[in-house]
This record gives C-alpha cells, sequence and structure tokens, in this order.
C-alpha cells in the first residue's frame, strides 16, 4: 500500500473513533497492520479474552516472524494452558497443549516435555519455576508488563506503536477543503451553497449551459456523514480561494507503486531507516488557472483517471478563508539562520574568463570546487581552473562514430555540422560529465584529473535538440536522464549507454527535468515548453502528476542542498517570470518571491545555495533572495557588462558564483570566503601566468562514480536560455575542496630545488587535543560524523566518547576546527554509549563500529555482541549476534542501511539483513580474522582484508568470490601475526588503499592489481593506521614513532612528515603514539588521531599554508633519506 493511502488509513481511524465505532476501529487497526492499540490489547489481556488477543495480534505479526513474536505468542498461551490447570480443566489444557502449545515443541523440545509435565502435577505450583505463581488476576499483570517489553522491542511493532499527531477531525477538514475548492470551479457560485452529498462532485447548478459535475470515480469518503458534520461552504462571507488543495504524494498516487524497502514494515530487531515522513514525500503543488487547466488526480487503488482544474492560490489568502473551511494553516520551515549575512553572497568580482563563444552552461565540480565546466553555443566545453584563470581542457563538438548515427541526424550534420551546448554537468563525484546537444547527441566524458578528459559514451538520445541532461541514481546504479524537443524523457545506464526507460505525456518539447529522491522513494520532475509539470517513477507507468507552471512558464524546477525545499522559476510566453517555493506537504505555492523583471531576454535562471540563498540572472545582474522573506534581498550587476538574462552558477559552497557575461566570457564573483579559497590557490602553486598547460600535473586517475558515503540528490542550477536546462547535484553530503597540483615549465622548474616539508615544532601547525573529562583509556577506532560537525571515539573499554562543534561567531560553519574546542557530549540522563563485552578481555577484543549515513545511529562491539546505538539520546537501541564468533569489523551496504557485513574473528563475513534479523549468506575465503571491508557501489563489488594479509573480492549481487590476492611483504621486514589490513576506497570507486603495517599500497578493483606500493623507512617504526583524505588526493599515515606522514595518493610519494613534537606535549617518561586517524569529511588537510594515552588531537595546517607541503616532481624522485627503501613506487607491481 502506498504512502498516502496508509496515511488516508489514519484519518479513517480519526474518524471512526470520533464518530465511536469502536469495534471498526480496532478491526481497522488489525486489517491495516498500522497502528497497535496498546490500551486496546492491555483491556484484552486483562479480561483474558485469548482468542480476541491473538486475532488482533495476527495483524501484525505471526508466530515464527522472529524471536520476540516467538516470545510473545509462547507467553500469551502458556498464561491461557495454566489457568486451564488452575480451573482443574485438564481437557481444555490438554486441548490447548496440542492445539497451540506443540508447535514450540520444534524450538525447545526440552521445555515442551516441561510444560506437558505439568499436567502429571496436582497443582502446577509444584513445580519449582511456578511456585510464585499467584491468582489469575497477578499473573495477567505480571505477563502484561513482560508483553509490553517485547512488542517494544520487537522491531514488527517499530513505528506503529504511536499513532501519528494531527489536529482534530483531520479528514472533515480535507473534504471541508475540497468541497471549497470545487466551489471555485463553479461558474456561478452562490454566496450560501448548501452541501447535500459527497458521492459526486459540487456544483451551484448550470445556468447558460455551465457543466455539470463530474462524477467521482474514486471518491475520497464511500459514506456521507452524519448530520451537521460539514457545515454550508458561505456561511460566512464570499468564498476566498483555498490555498490548501487535497495533498497527494507522488507515492501515494500510484496504483502499483515500485516495491521499496518500507521502515514501517520491519521485520528484523533493528530498522536503521530514518523515520518516514511519507507526507512529505512529493506533494501535489497548486497550479494557476489556464484556459484549459487539467490535473492527472489518481487513487492510491485504482487506475482510472479523472482530469480535474485547480485553482492557483497565494499565500496571503491563506487567512482569508471563511471560518467554516477549517483550514489548516501552512507550517514555517525552520532552517538555522542565526549566523547568515549579506556578506555570504558572492558579489565581488576576481576574475573574468574569456570563452570565444557564448556560454550556454556551467557547472562547477563537486569535488575540486575550482574547476569550471562550461558549455558555448558553438558546441565547444572548456575545464577551467578559476583559480589561476587557467583553461585546462578544452573539446570541440564532434561525433565520435558518424555511422553509427541515425539516417535524420547524417542528414542533418551534412546539411549544417554546427551545434549548440545546451547543458553540461558534472556527475555527484565528478569524475564524469555530460554534455546535452541541440542535436540529438549526448556525450559522457570520464575526467581524470588536469586535462584528461576521455570519451565514455555517446548516445543519440533523442530526435532533434536534447534540452537537458541530469544524472540520478535509481535502483543503486547511476543513471543519465535527458530529455528532448521529441516530447519524451530517457533514462540511460551510466556505465553502458543502455537505456533504461522512457517516459511518453508531453504533449510540447520537454524544457527541463529534475530527478529527485525522498527517502526511498525515486523520482523526476519533467516541465514542458507549453507550461506543463509531470512527475514520474522508474517504472514505465505513466506520470503520476500533472500540473500546470505558474504562468504557464517555461519552468525550472530545483531542491535545495539538504533536498528538504522546492524552489522553481521560469519564464512564459508573456515575458511574465515566477520564482516560487512550493509547500510539498499541503500542495500549493509556499512563496512567490518578487523582484524578477518584466519581459526578459528568455527564460530566467536561477540557483541556490547554503539552503538559504536564491539568485537570479535577471536584468543585467543577478538578484538575490533570502529562501524566508518575498522580497529581494539585494542584486549586483558585477560590474557591468552582463547579458539581460545572464547564466549563473554557485559552486557547492557557496562562496564561488559564475556568470555569464554578453561579450562570450564568465565573470566569477566570490565572497570573502571565496577571495581567501582563491588567495590560498595561489599561494599553492607557482605563478599561473608562467604555467604551460602542456606540463600541468595530472591529479590522480578518477573513476566513474563516486563515494559509497555521498548522498546522492539531484537539484537544477544554471540554465541557458532559450533552450537548456541545468539539473546540478546538490545533495552529496561531503563538500570537498581540493586543488590541482600544478608546477611550471620544465626549465623553470629544475632550477628549483623540491624538498620535503618537516613539522617539527607546535608554532608549524594547528592542533587542538579535544576535551576529556571521562577515563582515559587508548583510542582504538575513531570517525568524523558525515556532516563533519562532530568526532566519535570509540575506546579500548567498549566507551563511546562524542565531541560536538557548535556553530557561532568564531566558527560560522559549526564544523571541526582547531580554531574553537567542541563540546564532550553526553546526553542529559548521563548514560554513556557502551558495549557489551560479555566474558572478553578488553584487551583481547578487537573493537569496530560503523556510523549510519545520516548520523543518527552507530553500530559498535568490542568483542561482545554488537550495540545499536541512538546518537542523540545514546540509548541502546538493540544488540545481536553474540559471541562466538565475536564481530572484528562493520560495513553497511552503500545502498541499503539495512544490509550489514561483518566481518568475524572466526575469518568469515556475515551478510545480515537487520530487516528481517537474519544472516542472508556467510563468505569464507580468509585464514584469519577479518580486519577490514569496503564496499563499491560503482563496482558492486564488497572487498575484504584480514589478519593474513589478504584481499578479496565479492560480487554484491551474489556474493560469490571474484579474486583475492596476498600483500606482498617487502623483503627484510617481519609483519606480527596479527597485523591488521585495512581497506578504503578511492573516491572513483575503483582504486583500493590498502593499509598494512610494513606498507601502503594501491590496488585496482575488481582484479586486486597492485597498481603502486611505499614501505616506510624503518626508524619510524610499523605503520599503525592510514586513510585517504576526504578528496582522495592525499592519504594520512600514522606511525608508531608518533609521526604522522602525508603522501600524494596518485604517486605515492611523501611530501609532509609531522613529528609528534608538532602536536604533543614533551613527556620523556610517556611513549604516545597514534593508533587510528580520521579523515575530515570536507575538509582535505585535516585530520584528526587516537592516540595510547586516550587523546584525540586534530591537526591542520597553518592557515598561512593551507596544506601539508608540495608533492615532490616526477624527475625528482621520492626526495631525501625519508622516503629510502620506497619500493616500486614509480612503476605498478604487477
Amino acid at each position: 500500500m502506498s504512502s498516502l493511502s496508509r496515511e488516508l488509513v489514519f484519518l479513517i481511524l480519526q474518524f471512526l473513533d470520533e464518530e465511536k465505532f469502536k469495534d471498526t476501529v480496532h478491526k481497522l487497526e488489525q486489517e491495516s497492520g498500522f497502528f497497535f492499540n496498546l490500551r486496546y490489547f492491555e483491556e484484552m489481556v486483562t479480561n483474558g479474552e485469548w482468542d480476541e488477543v491473538e486475532k488482533y495480534l495476527s495483524g501484525f505479526t505471526k508466530v515464527d516472524d522472529n524471536r520476540y513474536s516467538m516470545k510473545i505468542f509462547f507467553e500469551i498461551r502458556k498464561q491461557k494452558y495454566l489457568e486451564a490447570l488452575d480451573k482443574r480443566d485438564r481437557t481444555k489444557a490438554v486441548e490447548i497443549l496440542v492445539k497451540d502449545l506443540k508447535v514450540f515443541s520444534a524450538f525447545n523440545e526440552e521445555l515442551f516435555k516441561e510444560i506437558t509435565h505439568l499436567l502429571t502435577l496436582e497443582n502446577f505450583r509444584e513445580n519449582e519455576q511456578l511456585s510464585k505463581y499467584g491468582d489469575t488476576k497477578s499473573a495477567r499483570g505480571i505477563m502484561l508488563a513482560e508483553l509490553k517489553k517485547l512488542i517494544e522491542a520487537n522491531p514488527l511493532f517499530r513505528d506503529k506503536l504511536q499513532f501519528p499527531t494531527f489536529k482534530n477531525s483531520r479528514l472533515r477538514t480535507l473534504i471541508n477543503q475540497s468541497l471549497n475548492w470545487q466551489h471555485q470551479l463553479c461558474k456561478n457560485p452562490r454566496p450560501n451553497p448548501d452541501i447535500k452529498t459527497l458521492f459526486v462532485d459540487h456544483s451551484c447548478g448550470q445556468p447558460n449551459g455551465a457543466r455539470a459535475p463530474s462524477p467521482v470515480t474514486n471518491p475520497l469518503m464511500s459514506a456521507v456523514p452524519k448530520a451537521g458534520g460539514f457545515p454550508p461552504l458561505g456561511a460566512h462571507g464570499p468564498f476566498q480561494p483555498t490555498p490548501a488543495a487535497l495533498p497527494t504524494s507522488l507515492a501515494g498516487w500510484m496504483a502499483n507503486p515500485t516495491p521499496v524497502p518500507h521502515p514501517v514494515a520491519s521485520a528484523g530487531p533493528i530498522g536503521l531507516t530514518a523515520p518516514n515522513n511519507a507526507a512529505a514525500i512529493l506533494k501535489r503543488p497548486r497550479t494557476p488557472p489556464t484556459n484549459n487547466p487539467a490535473l492527472d488526480y489518481q487513487s492510491a487503488d485504482s487506475e482510472h483517471v479523472l482530469k480535474r482544474s485547480r485553482p492557483f492560490a497565494m499565500p496571503d489568502e491563506v487567512n482569508n478563508l471563511p471560518v467554516t473551511i477549517l483550514p489548516v494553516p501552512y507550517a514555517g520551515q525552520t532552517h538555522g539562520q542565526s549566523s547568515y549575512s549579506l556578506d555570504d553572497l558572492p558579489k565581488t568580482v576576481v576574475m573574468t574568463l574569456s570563452q570565444g563563444s557564448a556560454v550556454k552552461s556551467m557547472d562547477f565540480h563537486p569535488v575540486q570546487q575550482i574547476l569550471l565546466l562550461v558549455g558555448t553555443n558553438i558546441g565547444d566545453i572548456m575545464v577551467w581552473e578559476v583559480g589561476s584563470g587557467e583553461k585546462i581542457a578544452h573539446k570541440t563538438f564532434k561525433v565520435w562514430d558518424l555511422s553509427a548515427c541515425s539516417m535524420p541526424l547524417q542528414a542533418s550534420l551534412a546539411n549544417d555540422y554546427t551545434v549548440s551546448v545546451n547543458r553540461v554537468v558534472w556527475s555527484p563525484d565528478g569524475a564524469l560529465f555530460g554534455v546535452a546537444y541541440s542535436k540529438h547527441i549526448v556525450h559522457i566524458y570520464s575526467y581524470h584529473g588536469g586535462d584528461d578528459l576521455r570519451n565514455r559514451l555517446e548516445i543519440e538520445a533523442h530526435a532533434g535538440s536534447v534540452n537537458d541532461l541530469a544524472f540520478s541514481y535509481p535502483n543503486k546504479q547511476l543513471s543519465v536522464v535527458t530529455c528532448g524537443e521529441d516530447r519524451v524523457i530517457k533514462v540511460w545506464d551510466a556505465a553502458s549507454g543502455a537505456k533504461q526507460h522512457t517516459f511518453e505525456g508531453h504533449e510540447a518539447p520537454v524544457y527541463s527535468i529534475c530527478p529527485h529522491h525522498k527517502e526511498n522513494i525515486q523520482f523526476i520532475f519533467s516541465t514542458a515548453t507549453d507550461g506543463k509539470i509531470k512527475a514520474w517513477l522508474y517504472d514505465n507507468m505513466g506520470s503520476r502528476v500533472d500540473y500546470n507552471a505558474p504562468g504557464q512558464s517555461s519552468t525550472a524546477m530545483q531542491y535545495s542542498a539538504d533536498g528538504t525545499r522546492l524552489f522553481s522559476c521560469g519564464t512564459n510566453k508573456e515575458g511574465e517570470s515566477f520564482l516560487v517555493e512550493w509547500n510539498e506537504s499541503e500542495g500549493a505555492v509556499k512563496r512567490t518571491y518578487f523582484g524578477l523583471g518584466k519581459r526578459p531576454v528568455g527564460v530566467v535562471q536561477f540557483d541556490t545555495t547554503k539552503n538559504r540563498f536564491l539568485a537570479a540572472g535577471d536584468e543585467f545582474s543577478v538578484k538575490f533572495w533570502d529562501m524566508d522573506n518575498l522580497n529581494l534581498l539585494t542584486s549586483t550587476p558585477a560590474d557591468g557588462g552582463l547579458p539581460p538574462s545572464p547564466c549563473i552558477r554557485f559552486n557547492k559552497e557557496g562562496t564561488l558564483l559564475a556568470v555569464s557575461t554578453d561579450d562570450n566570457g564568465v565573470k566569477i564573483l566570490a565572497n570573502s570566503d571565496g577571495v581567501r579559497f582563491l588567495r590560498t590557490v595561489e599561494n599553492r602553486s607557482f605563478d599561473a601566468s608562467r604555467v604551460a598547460p602542456a606540463a600541468i600535473v595530472k591529479a590522480p586517475s578518477v573513476g566513474p562514480f563516486g563515494s559509497n558515503n555521498a548522498t546522492i540528490g539531484t537539484t537544477i542550477g544554471d540554465r541557458a536560455a532559450p533552450v537548456a536546462a541545468i539539473v546540478g547535484t546538490n545533495n552529496d553530503a561531503r563538500t570537498l575542496a581540493d586543488i590541482k597540483p600544478r608546477i611550471t615549465d620544465e626549465s623553470a622548474e629544475k632550477s628549483r630545488i623540491w624538498k620535503l616539508t618537516e613539522i617539527n615544532e607546535p608554532s608549524q601547525c594547528r592542533s587542538l587535543r579535544l576535551p576529556d573529562s571521562l577515563t582515559a583509556m587508548r583510542v582504538s577506532r575513531l570517525i568524523y560524523t558525515n556532516s563533519g560537525v562532530a568526532i566519535l571515539a570509540l575506546a579500548s573499554n567498549a566507551v563511546h566518547k562524542l565531541w560536538k562543534w557548535q556553530r557561532n561567531d568564531r566558527n560560522v560553519t559549526g564544523k571541526a576546527t582547531t580554531s574553537v574546542a567542541p563540546q564532550l557530549w553526553q546526553p542529559s540522563s548521563g548514560i554513556l554509549m557502551t558495549n557489551d563485552i560479555s566474558d572478553t578481555n578488553p584487551e583481547d577484543a578487537v573493537p569496530c563500529f560503523a556510523l549510519s549515513k545520516n548520523d543518527s545511529y552507530v553500530m559498535s562491539a568490542s568483542g561482545g555482541k554488537i550495540s545499536l546505538f541512538n546518537m542523540m539520546t545514546f540509548k541502546t537501541m538493540t544488540t545481536f549476534m553474540p559471541p562466538p564468533p565475536a564481530a572484528t569489523f562493520l560495513a553497511f551496504h552503500p545502498q541499503d542501511n539495512n544490509i550489514i557485513a561483518i566481518g568475524m574473528d572466526d575469518s568469515s563475513i556475515q551478510i545480515y539483513n537487520v530487516r528481517v534479523d537474519e544472516v542472508k549468506t556467510k563468505l569464507k575465503g580468509h585464514q584469519k580474522r577479518i580486519t577490514g571491508l569496503a564496499f563499491s557501489h560503482t563496482l558492486n563489488v564488497l572487498v575484504s582484508s584480514g589478519a593474513d594479509s589478504q584481499l578479496c573480492v565479492w560480487s554484491t549481487d551474489g556474493w560469490e568470490k571474484q579474486a583475492s590476492k596476498f600483500l606482498q611483504i617487502p623483503n627484510g621486514r617481519a609483519a606480527s601475526p596479527h597485523a591488521e589490513t585495512r581497506v578504503q576506497f578511492h573516491l572513483d570507486q575503483i582504486h583500493l588503499l590498502a593499509v598494512h603495517e610494513t606498507q601502503i599500497a594501491i590496488f585496482e578493483a575488481p582484479k586486486v592489481e597492485c597498481l603502486k606500493q611505499w614501505v616506510p623507512r624503518e626508524a619510524s617504526g610499523p605503520i599503525t593506521h592510514a586513510t585517504y583524505s576526504c578528496d582522495s588526493q592525499s592519504i594520512y599515515v600514522s606511525f608508531e614513532d608518533g609521526s604522522v606522514g602525508v603522501l600524494t595518493a596518485s604517486t605515492l610519494r611523501l611530501r609532509c612528515r609531522i613529528s609528534p613534537a608538532a602536536y604533543l606535549p614533551p613527556n620523556p617518561s610517556l611513549r604516545v603514539f597514534p593508533l587510528v586517524i580520521a579523515a575530515h569529511p570536507s575538509d582535505p588537510n585535516q585530520f584528526a588521531l587516537g592516540l595510547t594515552d586516550g587523546g584525540v588531537q586534530i591537526v591542520e595546517p597553518l592557515e598561512s599554508e593551507g596544506k601539508w607541503g608540495t608533492s615532490p616532481p616526477a624527475e625528482n624522485g621520492a626526495g631525501p633519506s625519508t622516503t629510502s627503501g620506497v619500493t616500486g613506487s614509480e612503476a605498478p607491481q604487477r
């Protein structure tokens, strides 16, 4: 059942309860299985209505669903059995034993024998375990308390014990709103209409041939309410338009929804997805009046469709509704607003890039945020590095395989080979980018850093112009979504180019697309040049929504970066432009922003940033709005020279803004942070004027897709008038800023002598020891939260510690920094997140944990059972999998938080489904305990590593073993028998970092081919841990002598060494060194160290430096003696 239908059931339950249909209420609770009424259950148990108890339970669980359910049914039937024995009704007792209790004998035969033995006793209280059994009433009370605990612990009842919170008589309110809406459609509305039926649409009559009311094929209510339920509509004056039409979600209105895991129906002891807010999954926005407005109204349980018109409503009309309509006011959305100012807007022109042809589309790289991708009206695409103003890559339009093109395309190209770029966009991780052209073609390039662009896919996507292109992530695979002049939307596999879906239904060219997801629902908005907006699921079942854009404009839709707010901007044929925010929960336009000019040239383009600001290119300037204020905030002409409707595009951090100019260029605007960022870029590189393009050092190889930590979503960005549409990707949980390494020409470079950067004094870096009032025990595991605002540590005593940074004037981002000390966070209850340690010796345990993507839960183990903790309350949600064997490594599946890979100390890997509380499969291939696990959602593989120094590759489709390889231990180095091997995927999801106490190695998956190996000098002692920086450009390595090395990831060359004296206070009597190292999720130059003395230290380079050293040039080897002993650092080892 769809989410909207589920909510409708709750509305009906409320209505039935208010109308005192008590038996019907409980019957619907049981049949729907949506709400378990604990009070009603208690009444039945207290009264001994055992048959009714089991019948009610059957709507929610069966005996063999899980161990909690089994225990619930057993306790009920045992009590029924004991009561029959207590009444001396042995016939009844035998019947209960045979019919009800025998089913449990298969699970515990000894217990069943013991229960049977009670028949032979004169009084069952002679049994020692039942000696304290009192009377029936007290026994039921004791059992009821036990049952409540079992129900609350049973995952099948999760989210079913609390009735949703909403206003009284909500169903009546919605029907009143619907009637009010229907009254707006009357040609001659009466001031006091008399509503007599709900079976047909309301109409005030048909004077002069007015249309008759159309029958409702799928009425919301199937019966007329009791008298007085729905007051006359016009009792309090003339009607005002209502903005509150029936809320509809895309998921709710589909007859056969795509099967998606739903946490409410969880069948395991724990559910890791966040609680659903199904009402917010894509509500149907209201549309403005037109000559022929229509809306596709489809019920959740029927394929019948009724075309209806809908009025357009402005937010200020809410307060003017008649009292009897019972309007529901819009709930205001709150967003952190305390620390924003006009200075946050990028308005300072810092650079102008000369394109040579008119700019049609732009997009900043999502990871290396100084890289700007530009497409022009003659088919050129360029990649610029805005730090230096250097064009580092350039491609002109060319069909890669003309023979594969259709005859119409070949004929068109033969007649006129010129094309325009309509759209350029990076993939979520920046490893790919797509180009949509004005003739049929889509090109997908892979980007490997520097000037290295490689042809990947050429797709003849549409007949005529390809108007827009976006990346999306349905069905756990990266896809390309396109739309075109042929009125069609298509979805393509980003790896193979195979067509996956075709969506038809628009009656005009499709202008833009906006893929997005809410919870587990993946969908696509599409807009056409006739102002029609549709929405599609990836199931080829047609449009789920059909309505009009404001003013019937050519519109682009875009979500805010956090995916919580929906905006659209467009221009109609009359030259009117509309910038609005939609209220998804009410299905109406929430705000219409003021300040757009009249009759722009082309379609006004817009973008969003920081979940706070909107920007649009209009009237030869860039205009800005605060998302929560209707009036124009400010504008800038960008020193002049802008076209009437310029293209605009923010970088991900919102510190830079690219704006097209009327002389075929691009201006880069920056705020103060952006200016500092670009200044840092200049400091990190040599004089840009002396850089020869041919001398650019290529950055590390970047593969096709993104990090498994990325939260992939899409939003609409800048748009080139009048054809191109922008759908950017703004929902990556990690914002990254990296600089492409660059050297000068050969002659200049040879005059410079590279030197390893040595950090030996506290004054040479910034460091902060996190405050700690708890017992200091060595730090075994360490991680930043995905949001970057906190650090979580697991100590050897099985206790977790969480430090949180607060947002304030000294730390406006609220992210981890050495500038401000965080708070060691504890809930008011004072409880600690402490792992079960069973009978294990903490010193022998191998601690492990994994953090959910939304930072809400942490799964952890310290030699005992695995625990699931709520990160807000620190409460233990559940524990499972008692040893032996004990868990030694945990990893969430990147596409399904309910699938966990668990490495064990018996060398096996268990693939555990928490939803159904069972191990799906066991993987065996290692000889010693598992010490590392890493998923690649690009390759669909799991890579495991063990104390046996072996790497194994497993397919996540069938979990079969694909490859394995042992690490090559360097000559003369002896590894300890339990040395851990850790694995971590590069952002490209193809290259794999392997960390061992003797070496750092880079492998290429899935064949686990060793490409490079780095062996440290022996004086440093063994490697204790290593990790990629968040942008995968660097590798941070910690050593047993307390030092930290920074390697350039692409070459495995040491470029910086940080001695312990730089971050640790001198203490000759105490040997302290880092056991674990963690990289900040969005600052590539910050890392944290977990130390043997229990401390956690954050380390950053000086602001004046901005990074850890410079990479050695290729011809200069690895530098001085610090890297002596490097093995195979130049050539891949095969």
